[in-house]
């Protein structure tokens, strides 16, 4: 059974404005499907239209939120998992403290006076969903709320730790602490390729980090950008998957593992420099609902199992599960109890 705060997840807490929109919306704001970007000065009114146009729903999210939140359903302990991330003292910040407190995730949020809420508009067409981010009060996390000692506290009780890389845009030396600690504590760290535009713009940052991962996930878009970038020469995802999962690391304590996503095409997993590939469980097209959050219930599941030291098949089962239950659903909400078995 997972240890109380076995888990933590570090970054940007958003409430997700989710709506189905049609083609022409996204014309109009440029906005590409399966994507996900921050929001520039062309995008500010998209947030409003969403709201008079569209039938919308609030739902909290923000990327590591999501799959700590799917981490701690699937383990059902209250308090196995805590989160930080920097939110507004707004009403959408109260809300997702209520969202944490429910769903039963020790939240240590760092609350900033002069910035609103972050915001992420997911734009649903056929299924498939885009995201654009409004980072705002999220953008605004200090490394110094990190080593406050009720903050590191939850650092120094966790043993498997899980950010995404959109956490990079915002705070890597806060990244950077809990890593070194992960390394020299014999801890496992984990992180997302999260989104092309991360493995392009923010390279280096994510250069430097990644000797410290013992587990890289990311979908196949995401690999092959990052291929691209590192100059490497092939978009065989298999191939990407074991030149990631060679790069040097800076403990040899755990070798490192890469899984990579890809859709309803079989999850890529490399380990010793060899693959397996594990299909996915395809819901009834009439069930799908919408792809927002499939990525990270994917690794909220894996990360339940593998902080009880489950083998990675089993890890790899888990995260299937929760991201066929998330597809089925609106955004990255679940039912009372997950009946995984």
């Amino acid at each position: 059974m997972a240890s109380e705060g076995i888990l933590l997840g570090m970054g940007n807490p958003l409430l997700d404005i989710s709506a189905v929109v049609d083609e022409d919306f996204m014309n109009k704001y440029g906005i590409k499907l399966n994507d996900a970007i921050l929001a520039e000065e062309k995008h500010t009114p998209m947030y409003e239209e969403m709201s008079t146009k569209y039938t919308v729903e609030y739902i909290a999210g923000g990327a590591t939120q999501n799959s700590i939140r799917v981490a701690q359903w699937m383990l059902q302990k209250p308090g196995a998992t805590s989160y930080m991330g920097c939110i507004g003292k707004d009403k959408f910040g109260e809300d997702m403290k209520h969202n944490a407190k429910l769903s039963g995730v020790t939240a240590h949020y760092y609350e900033d006076g002069s910035a609103p809420t972050g915001t992420c508009a997911v734009c649903v067409v056929g299924g498939e969903r885009s995201l654009i981010a409004n980072l705002s009060a999220a953008n605004c996390y200090k490394s110094e709320h990190l080593k406050r000692p009720e903050n590191w506290a939850l650092v120094e009780k966790a043993k498997y730790y899980y950010i995404a890389g959109f956490f990079l845009t915002v705070s890597p030396d806060s990244i950077q602490l809990v890593a070194e600690h992960a390394a020299s504590n014999n801890k496992i760290f984990s992180m997302n390729l999260s989104a092309p535009f991360i493995c392009e713009f923010f390279k280096d940052a994510q250069e430097k980090l990644l000797p410290y991962m013992d587990f890289v996930f990311g979908s196949e878009t995401e690999a092959r950008t990052f291929s691209k970038v590192h100059g490497w020469e092939t978009d065989n995802v298999e191939e990407i998957a074991i030149k990631i999962s060679q790069w040097p690391k800076a403990s040899g304590a755990h070798k490192r593992i890469t899984i990579i996503t890809q859709g309803a095409d079989p999850v890529v997993i490399a380990e010793d420099g060899k693959v397996k590939k594990f299909p996915v469980i395809l819901p009834p097209k009439e069930k799908l609902i919408d792809t927002n959050g499939t990525g990270d219930a994917f690794v909220g599941g894996f990360l339940s199992q593998l902080v009880q030291e489950k083998p990675i098949e089993e890890c790899v089962r888990a995260g299937n599960y929760a991201a066929n239950v998330i597809i089925q659903r609106s955004g990255c909400t679940y039912p009372e109890k997950p009946d995984f078995i």
